[in-house]
C-alpha cells in the first residue's frame, strides 16, 4: 500500500517516490534502502543489516552505504545535519524518522514496541517473576505485579518499587508480615541483590541480573 510522509509518496508496489513537482528519481539500491528503512520503521536498522540485506552474498566497503544514504537525502531535500526522514544512528545504522501515513490518510497500525527487559526478578527455585520499573504489588489479588497463590499472603501484601533511585520495598499492611533476610519491616526498606524476601511464608530472592524467563504464578 503506498503511504506518505511530508510532501512525499512512497510506493514500493510500483517503486515509486513521488514529491510536490511529481516523481523524484532514486536508483534501485537507494529505492531499496528507503524501503527498507521505511518498513523498520521506528527502529533502527543496523549498517550490517543493510548490508546483507542490499548486497547479499557480495563484500562492499561502508563507504558504499553511505553514498546511498546520500543520495536518499538528496532526494528528500535534507542533508546529514538538517535530516527530517534519515536519522543517523552514530556507530550501528540508520532509523526512518518520518511521520507515515497511507495513502488514504488512515495512520497504519503502529509498529508495536518491543517489550522491556525486565527491571528485576523474584526469584524462587528454577522460578522466576519479572519486575518492572516503577511499582510492582506483590500479593494474591488478579491482576497484581506478583501474584502468589498462597493462604499466608495477602491479597495486597507487600510493594516493590523500582526507580533511579534504586529499590525500596514496604509491607501494605499485611496479616502474615514481610521479611527481608529474616527482619520483618516495619517501615519502607532499600533492597539489593542477592536480598531475600520472605511474603507470608513464601521464600523469594530478588535479583537485578537473572536471565529472561516467563513470568509465572508462584504456590506457597
Amino acid at each position: 500500500m503506498p503511504v506518505q510522509f511530508g510532501p512525499f509518496a512512497f510506493d514500493i508496489e510500483t517503486r515509486e517516490l513521488r514529491g510536490g513537482s511529481g516523481r523524484v528519481h532514486l536508483t534501485p539500491k537507494a529505492f531499496e534502502l528507503l524501503a527498507l528503512l521505511i518498513e523498520e520503521r521506528p527502529k533502527a536498522v543496523s549498517k550490517q543489516r543493510i548490508q546483507e540485506t542490499l548486497w547479499p552474498d557480495t563484500f562492499v566497503s561502508e563507504s558504499n552505504l553511505s553514498v546511498l544514504v546520500a543520495e536518499v537525502r538528496q532526494a528528500l531535500g535534507e542533508s546529514a545535519r538538517l535530516s527530517q526522514y534519515i536519522r543517523t544512528v552514530h556507530g550501528f545504522g540508520y532509523a526512518f524518522s518520518g511521520e507515515v501515513v497511507s495513502a488514504d490518510g488512515a495512520q497504519p497500525a503502529p509498529v508495536p514496541e518491543p517489550k522491556p527487559y525486565p527491571a528485576g526478578w523474584l526469584v524462587g527455585g528454577r522460578r522466576r517473576l519479572a519486575l518492572s520499573a516503577g511499582e510492582n504489588v506483590i500479593g494474591r489479588e488478579p491482576g497484581v505485579a506478583v501474584r502468589l497463590e498462597s493462604a499466608s499472603v495477602s491479597r495486597r501484601h507487600a510493594r516493590i518499587v523500582i526507580d533511579v533511585d534504586g529499590v525500596t520495598i514496604d509491607d501494605l499492611g499485611s496479616k502474615n508480615g514481610t521479611w527481608v533476610n529474616d527482619q520483618r519491616l516495619e517501615r519502607p526498606s532499600a533492597l539489593d541483590d542477592g536480598d531475600e524476601v520472605r511474603v507470608g511464608s513464601v521464600r523469594l530472592v530478588f535479583r537485578r541480573d537473572v536471565d529472561a524467563g516467563s513470568t509465572v504464578t508462584l504456590s506457597g
